[in-house]
């Protein structure tokens, strides 16, 4: 398996999909890029103007200070690969509505098989929401470290929202700094933060739970009420280096 090449060709197919509405806003899609063995992967909310108009992920000015403070903790662009939840930019940067992540899954979940990263860092609320649970909160679960399916998941916030307010753009070059200290160093099996019990679910409605048919777990999470516009393993301890 080339990884490159199919990511490549999978990139052809979100430039020209129609599964959703989006597709009848957009000037292009924008379906990430980066190194195809990428250990770790960023993963944010959806295209803005910029991304809309360029057909690359986060090169605006929330996406410039991304990149820059990445930068500023060992951690460049060529490094990593950088994509979105939904590849098409919603009208006027609202929140990607239900069905539009839903369309989208798929690309995303072909993008992590077939770059396979050890870490996954998802960016702001809608991202952590779809990628590890729909309960989750960005403000109480960022810089911890969740795992699901075997990826260790290091949500922190939005870059935009760095950018709407001081107090939260000390919070999230805090979040960076967490994340350089996780990537290089290993994290140790006390460190991951169990899903539910983040959650507050006990063993027991747990299991009341998936007797309902319940799943908190879901890979596609409903569209998220606070965003910020713009897996288990078998244990042991894992490193980016």
């Amino acid at each position: 398996m080339n990884p490159a090449r199919l990511l490549h060709e999978l990139g052809d197919e979100i430039r020209v999909c129609t599964l959703c509405r989006l597709a009848q806003t957009r000037t292009y899609a924008v379906p990430g890029e980066g190194d195809a063995s990428a250990k770790i992967m960023f993963v944010g909310e959806g295209p803005g103007q910029q991304e809309d108009e360029s057909g690359r992920p986060f090169v605006g000015k929330s996406g410039q200070l991304l990149t820059r403070e990445l930068g500023k903790i060992g951690v460049s662009r060529e490094q990593i690969f950088i994509t979105n939840i939904v590849k098409c930019r919603p009208p006027g940067n609202r929140v990607p509505l239900a069905d539009e992540i839903e369309a989208c899954n798929d690309y995303l979940m072909a993008q992590i098989a077939l770059i396979d990263p050890k870490f996954i860092v998802p960016v702001g609320g809608p991202s952590l929401q779809t990628l590890v649970s729909k309960k989750l909160k960005i403000t109480a679960s960022r810089s911890k470290v969740f795992r699901k399916e075997g990826i260790l998941f290091i949500p922190i916030l939005h870059p935009s929202a760095a950018l709407r307010a001081p107090g939260t753009m000390q919070m999230f070059l805090e979040d960076l700094q967490n994340l350089r200290d996780f990537l290089a160093r290993e994290i140790e099996e006390n460190e991951i933060t169990d899903i539910e019990s983040s959650l507050g679910i006990t063993s027991e409605n747990a299991t009341q739970n998936a007797g309902s048919g319940a799943n908190s777990h879901s890979q596609t999470g409903a569209a998220p009420s606070n965003s910020q516009a713009s897996g288990e393993d078998d244990g042991g301890t894992l490193s980016l280096f």
